[in-house]
């Protein structure tokens, strides 16, 4: 049965309270009252199992609000940029319908007859979905009411003006201290534990230093250190009492895509929550069509210029490395480029050959291999397990922390980031050589980051983006570092020197032509050596009639995935809008930094 019949619980459970959401909302109009719902531990259970919310297949889609990737589709963040923002056109994100059924249980779950350590691991889970729901909030509003308690029409807090970030998040502080005390190690498998906690805890804390760090507006930097020392405490408590490790068979050229496309991921050491698939117990996700191919998003060519040289330096030192061609880039590589991208010479389930990149206007030629399930077997592509949390990036959040206090040695990168590294076969990051040599491509797009550490720092973002692309942690790490001018560089994707045919298998054989635009592709195209007929793209510059877009037209240069304008308005758009429905029915609500 594997892990899936408590699984299946959840899902049931999940429903259960769906389905009783007015019970939730209408109380005390309905007859179902707290005496009768709220008895027993399994009530209990059945209430905070039903609040269960964890990162699924989608997660691998959501970069596409940074520089990870370019989209064709219509993300906030490109909107924000490219058009004309205000509180009437940004309307989402202020719900506070989760909120309400957290406190709800808060304000019921003690009606239950069970022992003190049953209530409290139960109440220590509700409190750490209300420091994740708040957290969020605090990141898209910064200043929001804080509300303990459930709310009913006509209360009079109803109409509260926010309540400071520094005193929210000092709420979220106590309520993650009360779950991490009280939230149990033995859990049924797919849900939170004790571990989970520790985990989001130390996230916050590194997001919430470093943003005060390194946003002047909010003038909080003084509290900065506290948030990333405690970043630093609850990792090193992770490391020393939870028992994790990097997954690392001694195959570093399988080791890392093997965390993203396993079946189950439950035994994988690595693993601190990982949310499970499996079509056989009605279970499944699929995103296959998202991830790969010509589907809204694509990998940008500045995403794979990060990625080291097998050697540990930097591909930006390479003579040339602007004109690298698709073949070329992935020579001698980290080896998780060719084990997140679509590589020459990769080879789809459904194939009889290494498959030829398909090119497209608006996209970047590069393709997604994370998340991505190679099988033609449709349980196989319905069942594979999502990592919620894992190992890694308590590992990398560790580093980051004490570079940012100035307390980083050589051995914690040793424990840490270089770990990560063994498992591909990359050479250790040195933390003299690092703040002695700071890379000038990094040190442009972070203009911010100073001191005697700023070289290490510089690589701990590096590592950061190669080992969690396409994560969900991007667009974070790019609002805490305050780096959001780096949105305004529109994706660009593969450079090609012009017309002419290109090997893009790395055999040494064309496999494509471009020809210019306004040229009429041949019904009988010309074959390559080994009899294949090469793949006909026109090339012209962006908005004509060619299929491929390059930035020079026929004369050659990246592929182009767009040419609207990007502003990045700062510190505005760090921020979101409280819609201007909601300052309408309560004007105790004020907009922060210029939006209106």
């Amino acid at each position: 049965m594997k892990k899936y019949k408590i699984l299946i619980l959840i899902g049931i459970a999940a429903t259960a309270l769906s389905c009783q959401k007015d019970f939730l909302d209408r109380y005390p109009q309905t007859s179902i009252t707290p005496d009768v719902f709220f008895n027993t531990e399994e009530d209990l259970a059945l209430y905070i199992n039903g609040m269960l919310s964890m990162s699924n297949h989608g997660m691998y889609l959501t970069d596409q609000s940074t520089d990870n990737l370019a989209t064709t589709a219509a993300v906030e963040m490109k909107n924000i940029m490219t058009g004309s923002p205000s509180s009437q056109t940004i309307t989402g994100g202020w719900d506070w319908g989760r909120l309400r059924t957290i406190n709800y249980f808060l304000e019921n779950y003690r009606r239950a007859d069970v022992t003190a350590d049953v209530a409290n691991h139960y109440a220590g889970l509700a409190r750490y979905y209300r420091a994740i729901f708040y957290h969020n909030m605090v990141k898209r509003f910064s200043d929001v009411p804080w509300y303990s308690g459930t709310l009913n029409p006509g209360d009079e807090e109803l109409y509260k003006a926010q309540d400071p970030r520094a005193l929210v998040m000092d709420s979220v502080t106590a309520d993650l201290d009360f779950a991490l005390e009280n939230v149990r190690e033995s859990v049924p498998s797919g849900t939170p534990n004790k571990w989970a906690v520790a985990v989001m805890d130390a996230k916050i804390a590194l997001y919430e230093g470093t943003y005060r760090k390194y946003h002047p507006e909010l003038e909080l930097q003084s509290t900065a250190d506290a948030f990333l020392q405690r970043a630093v405490a609850t990792a090193e408590h992770i490391m020393a009492e939870g028992g994790f490790s990097i997954h690392n068979t001694g195959n570093p050229t399988s080791d890392y895509a093997a965390l993203f496309d396993s079946q189950d991921l439950t035994s994988n050491s690595e693993m601190i929550l990982v949310n499970s698939y499996d079509q056989t117990e009605n279970v499944s996700g699929n995103q296959n069509t998202g991830i790969f191919g010509n589907y809204e998003q694509s990998p940008s060519r500045d995403l794979v210029q990060t990625y080291l040289m097998a050697d540990g330096s930097r591909l930006t030192e390479q003579t040339d490395y602007a004109t690298f061609g698709f073949v070329k880039e992935f020579e001698n590589r980290d080896p998780r480029l060719a084990q997140t991208l679509a590589y020459p010479g990769w080879q789809r389930a459904q194939d009889d050959a290494p498959y030829v990149q398909f090119l497209a206007k608006n996209f970047s030629g590069y393709h997604q291999l994370k998340g991505y399930i190679n099988s033609t077997d449709q349980v196989i592509l319905n069942s594979s397990d999502v990592p919620v949390h894992r190992y890694a990036e308590v590992l990398l959040l560790l580093a980051e922390a004490k570079a940012e206090l100035g307390t980083l040695a050589q051995g914690d990168l040793d424990n840490t980031v270089n770990l990560l590294r063994d498992r591909v076969a990359l050479p250790h990051l040195n933390l003299s050589w690092a703040n002695a040599n700071p890379d000038p491509v990094q040190a442009a797009n972070f203009p911010n980051v100073d001191g005697s550490n700023s070289g290490v720092i510089l690589e701990i973002r590096r590592e950061r983006r190669v080992e969690l692309a396409f994560e969900n942690t991007r667009y974070d790490d790019l609002m805490r570092w305050h780096a959001g001018k780096l949105l305004e560089e529109i994706p660009d994707g593969m450079y090609f020197p012009g017309v002419g045919d290109y090997d893009m298998t790395g055999d040494g054989i064309p496999d494509i032509r471009l020809i210019p635009e306004g040229q009429t592709i041949p019904s009988e195209r010309e074959r390559n050596e080994l009899g294949v007929p090469l793949v006909y793209y026109t090339i012209g510059t962006f908005g004509g009639g060619a299929t491929v877009f390059l930035e020079n037209g026929v004369s050659g240069g990246t592929m182009v995935t767009d040419n609207r304008e990007r502003t990045f308005l700062e510190p505005k758009y760090y921020y979101r809008p409280i819609p201007n429905t909601q300052v309408v029915l309560n004007p105790n609500l004020k907009q922060l930094f210029d939006w209106e």
